[in-house]
């Protein structure tokens, strides 16, 4: 247990997750290693080296001392090159070698977050390299891990987990960026509304109201007069939010309803991960 009740539910989503993906990875062949996943350019080895490595950084490892080739095309910004460095040095590594490094790693953050007695406020290194609440970097581990762990299970063909706890913190970090997309990314005019309507694994609704200066936010109450009424099932919703399919790709599964103009500007900024 650790010490705070607030810091468990990310530890328990990340731990149910961090073992799913051990368990997929490790009867692996070399060459099943090298599949594709929906993140682009990122093999099934790259998304574990990923995970390991952003792991090591929350345990305090140094980052390695390393230059990412300047022709990668999935590498486009910044963002994205800090991110690939702990990728790219593992990129030749073999399947026992990752396989060794992923139970280790794994091991040593079970074992500190077992032994994690910092207040849930205290200041940390987040996963991005930025200063974040303790809480709020296990927060985004937990999530992160979930998702790759479905990154991994689509690219192996092993789908499951779509309602384990790290689904429930996914849930909540995607919704939180849904008001800006509406308001922000889409343009949805002022005092209206949208409503999202998921089912599937994990059902829910909720509505984005937009007040008169142009804001949105966030609530459960169903809205009587949406301008967009968006229908959609879970994985629909998690592959759209966290950009790992185009708005077309998928728009058999995603019912619109109401302006349609602005259905497709919300589609167009479904994506809020990075």
């Amino acid at each position: 247990m650790t010490v705070h009740p607030s810091l468990q539910p990310y530890a328990d989503a990340w731990t149910h997750s961090i073992e799913a993906i051990s368990e997929l990875v490790l009867p692996l062949a070399e060459g099943e290693w090298n599949r594709a996943t929906p993140c682009p350019g990122w093999s099934v080895r790259d998304v574990v080296s990923h995970i390991i490595g952003i792991e090591c950084e929350q345990l305090g490892d140094p980052r390695p001392i390393h230059t990412v080739a300047r022709d990668l095309r999935h590498v486009v910004d910044e963002f994205s090159r800090y991110m690939e460095v702990q990728v790219d040095v593992r990129r030749h590594h073999t399947a026992p070698e990752m396989t060794s490094e992923l139970e280790y790693t794994v091991i040593r953050r079970s074992r500190q977050l077992r032994n994690e007695k910092r207040d849930p406020a205290t200041m940390v290194r987040g996963p991005l390299g930025d200063q974040v609440t303790l809480e709020q970097a296990l927060r985004l581990r937990a999530f992160d891990v979930w998702m790759h762990e479905q990154d991994l299970r689509a690219a192996l063909g092993a789908p499951g987990n779509w309602d384990a706890p790290g689904a429930y913190v996914a849930r909540d970090l995607l919704l939180a960026g849904l008001p800006k997309a509406v308001a922000k990314g889409a343009g949805a005019p002022a005092n209206s509304a949208v409503v999202v309507d998921v089912h599937g694994q994990l059902e829910f609704m909720r509505t984005v109201r937009v007040d008169a200066a142009g804001r949105g936010t966030l609530d459960k109450a169903p809205s009587l007069g949406p301008a967009v009424t968006l229908t959609l099932d879970w994985e629909t919703y998690v592959r759209l939010a966290g950009g790992r399919v185009r708005p077309h790709s998928v728009a058999d599964r995603v019912k619109a309803e109401g302006d349609p103009e602005l259905a497709e500007a919300i589609l167009a900024n479904f994506a809020v991960t990075p």
